[in-house]
């Protein structure tokens, strides 16, 4: 998860816009430039990012990386030395499709790489918004894959044995070998509502989904979901640019609505009949969030029920039909979105859980010879602790250890601030940091091959990315650096109490620089305070920090606090948000601010604002009507009512909405808008195929109703990330404008 009005309504927000004093112009101080908003946002920002689209070369040798100015960048492992493998000029022919702005969006936000090594680590196939061209690094070749005719294919993959290239186009799976003009359908249905291997909007936004298809291992197979939408409800996507509107229908399930219809099926990679698994799940209801194989004969499957309270793993024979479930686990609330396992050698497999209260990493076994003998066996937990298992980035069966992310700090304990690098031995011995400098470290490894890459920073330290071997030296290969001129306002890290008075909650506060006195300060609370995530971290936070820096140079104090209901902190944490999504979130913000208040009395308690996106969206609309001390708010791409929302994630927390009237009607905040007392500024952009539209329209007509005055901001064709340069600088420009109109002293007419 997790943005109309009447023409007097339009005048007035020209009006007022009109009278709004202008930002004060930004020249040099002592301290260095102050910022703007395009400098943050624009396009001199927006090339001037960390890399991209990093990948490791199956064979170890080469860690390669996307530059917007120079093309496709390879760093040789051993040495480090660093080339152009695909200068950007060349890259340019295959870059030319036009892609619409929701295709743009998802790729973004879905980290959908745009290449794939092939398993010898001789050529590449590169994916240019679908349109797929085979690379060979030999002579520097490189061609279409596919038929000419056809165009586009998405989701594209090698074969184990890197003799095929398969993918998706017109919600049929394809397979092609290079050289051959003419690729194989492996599936033949017409109707745009199934889906073969094709992953559909709720699943790849809820579940994590990245693909719906699998080779098996001996590459004779392909196992894949059908997804049946059918029964899915359809919205309107309006696109008002064109002198003819252009109508897209996106499916799209809210709470209670039927699911799309997913079945398991395999196919022979040369074409021929599919043979379905009959997993037992409820058709339009369960979900399959995962899928693979066991070894070459034999599919394995995840189902979840839909009350997310039963995730089940099945091993199917493919030969036979013959089918069993070998691992059931259960959850009283809800099971946080950890669904990947890992099959890193015949007979085992690891996955992560929560079920101690925290997730950790669990081994278990199974007869490789006979997979379906048996019910998967528990070997154990693998490391144990005061802190979240983040995610499994390798696993080394040779050295018998696998590699992982963890909030780990020390040994035992944690921090959600910060992430480390840590490994551990499949028998649970020998747990060990592989990093330790403070702050954020994302790794990747080089499976097998004993490197790995580290993005380390800290919230005062720009990126530095760095080749590493295991055990061995780190060599710096890029290095992140401060704008020019700039000397950065860093945020004071806090520990605070919840409203419980028990539970610690971190924040984090930047004041603007020189503040004293008493009451002088106006403060703004962004939270985002949804489950799933934190946001006070050690981490470098770019434009989000640069924004809250801008603010302060505005004369504005900025607060971020992480709630309880959020992620990082443990099974007891996050579930409360179980049946709950206000009640225990806004208490914990209210109780955080009254001890901030307390503890730096330059800030003035008549002057808050509140502003946030997406779920911090609907929070903003929630504290702005809940409580009467805040005096302007922006709400971006607002929730304003949960049945508004897609089936997976709601019903996750508030589940069915006709078993839980109460919790839907607690949860919205159309039912007290009526009860808004700040100057509130609404955003949201017309093409948002995540939190629709509706959701604004809804409360405008609400606040309409209660003749409440409200200012509105809609950008035409963008998604929920309102993405680009030109708009986000006229974003956060307008939200800078908000907050000098209404927190700051205006002068007299």
């Amino acid at each position: 998860m997790l943005l109309n009005s009447t023409r007097c309504g339009l005048l007035a927000t020209a009006l007022l816009v009109s009278l709004m004093p202008a930002i004060p112009a930004l020249g040099q101080t002592s301290s260095g430039a102050k910022w703007t908003v395009p400098e943050i946002f624009g396009s001199a920002a927006v090339s001037n990012e960390p890399p991209s689209d990093s990948s490791w070369s199956p064979d170890g040798s080469r860690y390669t990386y996307r530059s917007k100015s120079e093309g496709l960048i390879s760093v040789d492992a051993a040495s480090g030395k660093r080339e152009v493998l695909i200068p950007e000029r060349k890259l340019e022919p295959a870059s030319r499709r036009e892609v619409n702005e929701k295709d743009k969006d998802h790729r973004a936000r879905y980290s959908q790489s745009p290449y794939f090594w092939s398993p010898d680590s001789k050529q590449m196939l590169l994916d240019e918004d679908g349109t797929l061209w085979l690379y060979t690094l030999a002579d520097g070749s490189m061609r279409q894959i596919g038929d000419s005719g056809q165009g586009s294919g998405d989701d594209p993959k090698f074969s184990p044995d890197g003799k095929r290239i398969s993918y998706l186009h017109q919600h049929n799976l394809y397979v092609v070998e290079p050289g051959q003009p003419q690729p194989v359908a492996l599936t033949h249905t017409s109707d745009p509502a199934l889906l073969n291997g094709e992953v559909d909007w709720v699943y790849l936004e809820e579940l994590k989904v990245r693909t719906n298809y699998a080779w098996a291992p001996d590459s004779a197979h392909l196992a894949y979901v059908q997804m049946n939408e059918t029964a899915v409800p359809e919205y309107p996507l309006v696109d008002w640019i064109p002198t003819h509107a252009t109508l897209d229908m996106q499916r799209y399930p809210q709470p209670g609505d039927p699911n799309p219809v997913v079945r398991l099926g395999v196919v022979a990679a040369t074409g021929g009949e599919t043979r379905w698994i009959d997993l037992p799940i409820r058709a339009g209801d369960d979900y399959i969030p995962r899928l693979g194989w066991v070894d070459a004969q034999t599919v394995w499957a995840e189902t979840l029920a839909r009350d997310h309270k039963h995730l089940d793993l099945y091993f199917a024979d493919i030969a036979t039909g013959q089918m069993k479930k070998v691992l059931a686990q259960a959850d009283a609330k809800f099971f946080n979105d950890s669904y990947d396992i890992n099959f890193y050698a015949p007979g085992s497999f690891l996955l992560t859980s929560w079920s101690d209260g925290h997730t950790h990493l669990y081994r278990y076994s199974y007869d490789p010879a006979h997979p379906l003998a048996a019910e998967a066996r528990l070997e154990g937990e693998l490391e144990h602790g005061d802190y979240e298992v983040i995610e499994v980035l390798s696993v080394d069966p040779g050295a018998k250890t696998v590699y992982y992310a963890s909030t780990e700090v020390a040994a035992g304990a944690g921090d959600p601030r910060e992430q480390q690098i840590w490994a551990v031995g499949l028998d649970g011995t020998g747990k060990h940091p592989v990093t330790t400098a403070p702050g954020s470290h994302r790794a990747a490894f080089a499976d097998g091959h004993g490197s790995y890459t580290d993005m380390a920073s800290t919230s005062a330290t720009p990126p530095t990315l760095s080749l590493c071997m295991i055990g061995g030296e780190c060599r710096t290969i890029w290095r992140g650096t401060m704008m020019p001129g700039h000397v950065q306002n860093p945020a004071i890290m806090l520990t605070l109490k919840a409203a419980d008075g028990v539970t610690t909650l971190y924040a984090s506060l930047i004041l603007p620089q020189g503040s004293t006195g008493a009451a002088s300060v106006p403060l703004i609370n962004n939270p985002y305070g949804g489950p799933g995530t934190a946001t006070v971290v050690d981490r470098w936070g770019g434009a989000t920090h640069q924004f809250d820096e801008l603010l302060a140079e505005h004369g504005f104090a900025v607060l971020h606090v992480d709630n309880r209901g959020m992620g990082l902190r443990g099974r007891t944490f996050e579930q409360a948000a179980y049946r709950d999504f206000g009640r225990v979130q806004l208490a914990d913000q209210l109780a955080a601010i009254d001890q901030v208040l307390a503890k730096y009395p330059q800030l003035d308690a008549k002057r808050l604002g509140w502003w946030g996106w997406s779920w911090g969206g609907s929070f903003t609309l929630n504290a702005l009507t809940h409580s009467d001390r805040f005096r302007a708010g922006v709400s971006v791409a607002p929730v304003t009512d949960m049945r508004n929302y897609d089936s997976i994630y709601t019903e996750r927390y508030l589940g069915l909405p006709a078993e839980n009237v109460q919790v839907y009607d607690d949860a919205a905040v159309l039912p007290t808008a009526n009860k808004l007392k700040a100057h509130l500024l609404l955003v949201h952009g017309t093409g948002d195929d995540n939190v629709h539209l509706e959701n604004t329209i809804q409360y405008v007509q609400k606040l309409i109703d209660a003749q409440i005055p409200y200012d509105l901001q809609l950008y035409p064709r963008k998604t929920h990330s309102i993405a680009g340069p030109e708009a986000r600088t006229h974003l956060y420009t307008r939200i800078v404008r908000q907050f000098e109109m209404y927190l700051k002293p205006q002068p007299a007419m």
